[in-house]
């Protein structure tokens, strides 16, 4: 399955950047500069570099310009109820998803390649930690983008 995603807090009133990497998504970010380092120069736990199964990660300040094309999958009920790295309670029916990089609280334009389903998701959570995905969608964005069956 095919994905193509956008990126953007307000991607509909502005053109978007787009450059295609390998995969089968895209990320696609411009418009608004981000919000600059509270007084004090304190970075959000969310934005500090983290490490997981040996890998390191340095969350992007800023969503501007970015791009990206891979794979998706979806994370469901194994997940539901637990805490998500910004903090919310994980809910598989909301519109969210997991990624590696971006700022937490972008939202995300995602299509489905394949059949050109689209949605609009809201990125709360790290993650894939899978190798070759870019993005894990919540069980309700999988379902209207039409993979939840096939999971990627």
């Amino acid at each position: 399955m095919r994905l193509l995603f956008a990126h953007d807090v307000g991607f509909i009133a502005r053109s978007l950047l787009a450059i295609l990497l390998a995969g089968s998504v895209m990320i696609s970010c411009g418009g608004k500069k981000p919000p600059t380092t509270p007084e004090g120069g304190k970075v959000k736990a969310s934005q500090r570099p983290y490490t997981v199964m040996g890998k390191r990660y340095e969350p992007l300040k800023s969503h501007v310009g970015f791009t990206q094309e891979g794979m998706a999958s979806w994370y469901g009920k194994d997940f539901h109820g637990k805490k998500t790295s910004n903090g919310e309670t994980y809910d598989m029916h909301a519109m969210t998803a997991a990624h590696k990089t971006l700022p937490l609280g972008v939202f995300v334009k995602v299509r489905n390649r394949e059949n050109g389903q689209e949605t609009i998701v809201r990125v709360n959570d790290r993650g894939p930690f899978v190798k070759n995905r870019i993005i894990d969608l919540s069980y309700t964005a999988a379902k209207k983008l039409g993979v939840d069956m096939k999971g990627t």
